[in-house]
């Protein structure tokens, strides 16, 4: 597998056109008379690193549960492939490609940090049911072998290979946060949602981040979508941004016209 560094990189191009992957309708939440969302609608294609910035309460996790299907919206429609999933569970939205990190780490802490990723393919079966379990069957042998290679091979990727027996209970923030991604991206996904990936990394592991958000994206044709705060890493990365401000799109486009928009400047970047 191809390894990407992030020295001189620029950020990963758009896709030219093309329908969105996953896509979001004017959604609306409200939280009793609370609007933490409303008419928002924006979209990411294959291949596309996209960035959602905005100043805390904007709405930018409670869109990210809406398009995980943690919460329904109370308006509005999510696309997932041009079909309608706004009804479907985060699981099923999980088993067709849709995978996500959150804000809080939410680690298997008692488990290894190559095991972490091994739960995330179980979900496929090895074949056989329970027979298939307790005689070790040639195909079970083989799968079992298969989700291994493919683990070890994301924890290389993730600059995590020589951590695979370590619990993942007793890493630093900045590694745990990085064995959350790639428990995320095992399973090859489709659609990836990243809320505040960098938080608590240090400048070597948000480069190995940002390396393996690239790879996914080019290589594997994956929809990126990520919440930051760490806004200069966002602009570097994300060939789009997209802002959100009380709980509607305030602009979206480049990330230098993004920049630029004296409206952006002052609802978050400030003046300077």
């Amino acid at each position: 597998m191809t390894r990407i560094t992030t020295a001189g990189a620029t950020r990963a191009p758009a896709p030219d056109g093309g329908p969105y992957v996953l896509e979001a309708r004017g959604v609306s939440v409200r939280f009793g008379g609370v609007r933490a969302l409303t008419g928002v609608s924006l979209g990411v294609r294959a291949g596309e690193v996209c960035g959602l910035i905005g100043p805390n309460g904007a709405g930018k996790t409670t869109l990210f549960d809406v398009l995980s299907g943690i919460r329904r919206p109370d308006d509005g429609r999510l696309l997932l492939d041009g079909a309608d999933v706004t009804r479907r569970s985060p699981v099923w939205r999980a088993r067709h490609g849709m995978r996500r990190t959150f804000q809080r780490q939410q680690l298997f802490g008692q488990l290894s940090v190559a095991d972490n990723l091994l739960v995330a393919q179980e979900w496929r079966g090895g074949g056989g049911g329970l027979v298939a379990d307790l005689v070790g069957s040639p195909t079970r042998r083989r799968r079992e072998r298969e989700r291994r290679a493919r683990a070890e091979r994301v924890l290389a990727d993730c600059g995590l290979g020589a951590l695979g027996a370590q619990y993942a209970g007793g890493l630093p923030v900045g590694r745990a946060r990085m064995v959350e991604l790639a428990r995320a991206v095992a399973d090859p996904p489709r659609v990836l949602l990243l809320d505040e990936p960098a938080s608590g990394m240090s400048a070597p592991e948000r480069e190995q981040l940002a390396a393996v958000v690239r790879r996914l994206a080019a290589e594997e044709g994956c929809a990126v979508l990520l919440v930051e705060h760490n806004v200069a890493f966002v602009m570097e990365l994300c060939a789009r941004v997209v802002v959100l401000d009380l709980g509607t799109v305030l602009a979206e486009g480049t990330a230098a016209r993004v920049r630029a928009d004296p409206r952006v400047r002052e609802a978050y970047l400030g003046g300077a």
